[in-house]
C-alpha cells in the first residue's frame, strides 16, 4: 500500500500513439500511473485495455480551453497527486510555404504545438506539490533550432516552446519545478509518415529503415521523470548525444 502511495502520477499529452504512446506503457510498467490524454474516443477503449488500472485515459483535444484543467482534475481525484508532466501531442501539419497554407491550419498548429504545452504547463504548476521536486518533459525538435522547408509552422511553434521550457526553469526553480525539452530525433511515427508523403525537404526523403523506435525516447523521456537528469534541468538535451544515450541506458548509435 504504502508502494502504491508513492507510485509517481504523470500526465501524458497525445498518448494514443507513437511516442505518446510508449512513454506512457514505459511509465506504467515503471510502476507509474498516467492520465492519458488523447483526442480519438475510438482509441480510448483498447488503450484503457493496454495500460489497465495505473492509467486513466481521458478523451480531450490539448487545445480545448478546459483540457489542461481537465487532465489535472481528473489525476488529483484519482491518485491525489500530479507528479509529472509529458507535452507530447503535436501536430507537422500544415506543410508547405507560409502564404500557400492554409491561415486556420497553421494557427492550429501554433494552438497544438506551444498553447496547449503552455496551458498544460500552467495547470500543472499551479496545483502545487507541496514542497516535493515535479517535472515537465517537452517534446522537442531540431525543427525548433533550424528552419526546414516547408514546416513554417511547425517550426515556430516547437522553437518558441524551446524558449518556454528555458523561461519555466527561470521562473519556477523556486517552485521545485525541473523543466526540460527533448529532442527525440527521427522516430518511426505517424507524423514520418506524413512528412515522407509531403515530399517536401530533406527529411522526407529519409528512408523508413533509417528511422529509430518509438521505445528510446520513451525511455529517454521516463530518465529525466526520474529525478536523474536534473542536472540537466532548463535546456534542450539531444537523445543523439552519446553521454545522455549511456546516461539513459539506451544503446549507442
Amino acid at each position: 500500500m504504502q508502494q502504491e502511495a508513492q507510485a509517481p502520477v504523470v500526465i501524458v499529452t497525445g498518448a494514443g500513439k507513437g511516442v505518446g504512446k510508449a512513454t506512457a506503457e514505459a511509465i506504467v510498467r515503471a510502476g507509474g500511473h498516467v492520465v492519458a490524454v488523447i483526442r480519438s474516443a475510438a482509441t480510448a477503449a483498447a488503450l484503457t485495455q493496454t495500460l489497465g488500472d495505473a492509467a486513466l485515459v481521458l478523451t480531450r483535444d490539448v487545445t480545448a480551453p478546459d483540457a489542461a484543467e481537465a487532465a489535472m482534475t481528473a489525476g488529483l481525484d484519482r491518485w491525489g497527486r500530479i507528479d509529472g508532466l509529458v507535452n507530447n501531442a503535436g501536430t507537422i501539419e500544415p506543410i508547405g510555404a507560409l502564404a500557400e497554407t492554409d491561415a486556420a491550419q497553421w494557427e492550429h498548429a501554433i494552438a497544438t504545438n506551444l498553447i496547449a504545452p503552455s496551458r498544460f504547463i500552467r495547470a500543472f504548476i499551479a496545483k502545487g506539490g507541496h514542497g516535493a521536486t515535479r517535472r515537465i518533459v517537452n517534446l522537442s525538435t531540431g525543427a525548433a533550432h533550424q528552419a526546414l522547408e516547408g514546416w513554417s509552422a511547425y517550426c515556430a511553434g516547437k522553437a518558441a516552446l524551446a524558449m518556454l521550457t528555458r523561461a519555466i526553469a527561470l521562473d519556477h526553480a523556486k517552485d521545485h519545478i525541473r523543466a526540460f525539452g527533448l529532442l527525440p530525433g527521427l522516430v518511426d511515427t505517424g507524423m514520418q509518415e506524413t512528412i515522407r508523403a509531403s515530399g517536401i525537404n530533406e527529411v522526407s526523403r529519409i528512408p523508413r529503415s533509417s528511422l529509430r523506435p518509438a521505445d528510446e525516447p520513451a525511455r529517454a523521456v521516463q530518465y529525466l521523470l526520474s529525478g536523474a537528469a536534473d542536472d540537466l534541468a532548463g535546456g534542450e538535451i539531444d537523445i543523439r548525444n552519446a553521454g545522455f544515450r549511456s546516461r539513459a541506458g539506451l544503446p549507442p548509435l
